[in-house]
């Protein structure tokens, strides 16, 4: 058995000190719950490590009427196990909790709709895999007709609807956005928008223009952002780079990006993709903010 790495004193000073702190913003969020300033959900969307590595028999504990034992009883109706914590609970199991809890005398603010739309090869996938990490964004996953494809997992890639389906969910008003492209229908489907937004989570829609356009009819509120490139040099370097295109393909593509480009006017901000990090750190603190 490997021994645990020896520490230098310093090194030992800082992990006692980041422990005090950790534990310190554990207490004081539990009784910000326990005085009703704060709901549970506020709680699980909480960006900080210390709060992430929390177990969620502690959190619900300290709701008010709860109590340790209706706490593991909660916990079992839905499948959490005692050690889980509030970085691993799973989408069914935050739903589960929003019904047990949805008595609770706070309110969990509801989530902002954000629209994440440019032209192709912009970095839109890149920034959206980046807002995946973080507790306070869920990424929405949209619906298609067509066929998966190998490793494609059922409501983690896409949801795979038949044409019968997807048309009634149509006629009944269930989409956000919807298109034909390519012979197949794609579409986001509010249920799980919606159950998201409740949950205090800020949804990410990655969608075309086109689509953006139909949710900024539908959800006049929605944060519309669009990715441009630092300039169309750069964005013709990246489209013409993709080996795998014909030049019939290529020409079709920067045609299609001239359209896209001119609709950025249209949106509520425009961010230059010159580097990522900084993208990142601009569309986070637009899209978290709440709007009174």
């Amino acid at each position: 058995m490997s021994l645990p790495p020896q520490l230098t004193p310093e090194q030992r000073a800082a992990a006692l000190a980041q422990a005090k702190r950790s534990r310190q913003e554990r207490a004081e969020l539990k009784n910000r719950i326990a005085r009703g300033e704060l709901s549970i959900f506020e709680a699980v969307n909480d960006e900080r490590e210390s709060i992430r590595r929390m177990k969620v028999l502690e959190l619900i504990s300290s709701v008010p009427g709860i109590g340790k034992v209706r706490a593991q009883a909660i916990m079992e109706r839905h499948h959490i196990s005692p050690s889980r914590r509030l970085g691993g609970l799973g989408v069914h199991q935050l739903t589960g909790l929003r019904g047990e809890l949805s008595v609770s005398k706070v309110d969990t603010p509801r989530g902002n709709l954000v629209v994440i739309s440019g032209p192709g090869g912009v970095g839109k996938s890149t920034i959206t895999s980046e807002l995946r990490n973080d507790p306070r964004f869920w990424v929405s996953v949209s619906a298609t007709t067509r066929e998966p494809r190998p490793g494609e997992k059922e409501g983690v890639d896409y949801f795979f609807y038949s044409e019968e389906k997807f048309h009634s969910m149509i006629e009944a008003d269930e989409f956000l956005e919807w298109a034909d492209f390519a012979g197949n229908r794609y579409g986001t489907p509010k249920e799980p928008v919606e159950k998201m937004r409740a949950l205090g989570k800020h949804v990410i829609l990655e969608i075309e223009i086109a689509g953006a356009r139909q949710v900024r009819q539908r959800e006049g509120e929605a944060k519309m952002f669009f990715i441009a490139p630092p300039d169309w040099d750069e964005l013709v370097r990246r489209l013409v780079s993709r080996g795998t295109d014909s030049p019939e393909r290529r020409a079709a593509r920067l045609a299609l990006a001239e359209q896209e480009m001119a609709a950025a006017p249209e949106f509520d901000e425009i961010l230059i993709n010159d580097q990522v990090d900084r993208v990142l750190s601009t569309l986070i603190s637009l899209a978290t903010s709440r709007t009174e």
